[in-house]
């Protein structure tokens, strides 16, 4: 009988190993929402990634956009002045090619008289000169002066000229020397203002001292 009993108890507990354990309610469902929910997780990361790289894209994108407006204005202010250089220097070019012309106008006129200058002198005023010199000679008279002496009078009659020329134009300006009105320092002279100090004193000192002297009696005749 025991063993009966032994083999009983050997055999239940044979059956409960191999009995399989059932999962109680919906775990199919169970598991396909958790199997979603790390799938969410994974491309929420995915996501928040990309999200993090367009952002920061996006920013760097408008600092760059802000940079090229003011690289546009800083060009546009450059072109503009480049224009207006350009302008001078097209300004400049005409008035040295027509200082140039003018030059050459006037180193021809220069050299033309020049060499009238020359040819009058070596022909037919070297002949007239030496024609006046004889007769002077012969009346007793000195000789003219030389052409070259004449030429220097005449320099300086003229630079005179001028120098009293701006001398009258000096004296109907009133132009003052430099250091009139210097003091003894260096400096500007210090004019007075107003009434020379205690005059109105004098002024009240006198009246009261003439109030106050008595009449002087006259003589009886």
């Amino acid at each position: 009988m025991a063993t009966t009993t032994a083999g009983s108890s050997a055999q239940a507990s044979s059956s409960a190993v191999h009995t399989p354990i059932l999962a109680t309610g919906d775990w199919t469902k169970n598991l396909v929402h958790l199997a979603k929910t790390a799938e969410l997780k994974k491309h929420a990361l995915t996501l928040q990634l990309h999200t993090a790289h367009i952002l920061s894209a996006h920013a760097a994108l408008e600092q760059k956009s802000k940079a090229i407006q003011d690289l546009k204005e800083q060009k546009n202010k450059l072109e503009s002045e480049r224009a207006r250089l350009l302008n001078c220097l097209r300004e400049v070019n005409e008035d040295r090619d027509k200082a140039d012309l003018a030059e050459a106008t006037l180193d021809r006129d220069v050299k033309d008289l020049r060499q009238k200058i020359k040819a009058i002198t070596d022909s037919e005023y070297t002949v007239a000169k030496q024609e006046v010199d004889r007769l002077r000679q012969e009346l007793g008279q000195p000789p003219l002066p030389s052409l070259q002496t004449t030429l220097e009078e005449k320099s300086a009659e003229y630079l005179k000229a001028l120098r009293l020329q701006s001398e009258a134009a000096n004296a109907a300006a009133g132009t003052k020397r430099p250091g009139d009105d210097l003091g003894a320092d260096g400096q500007p002279a210090k004019r007075p203002r107003g009434r020379p100090k205690g005059s109105k004193n004098s002024k009240a000192k006198a009246k009261s001292g003439a109030a106050a002297t008595p009449p002087v009696a006259g003589s009886a005749s």
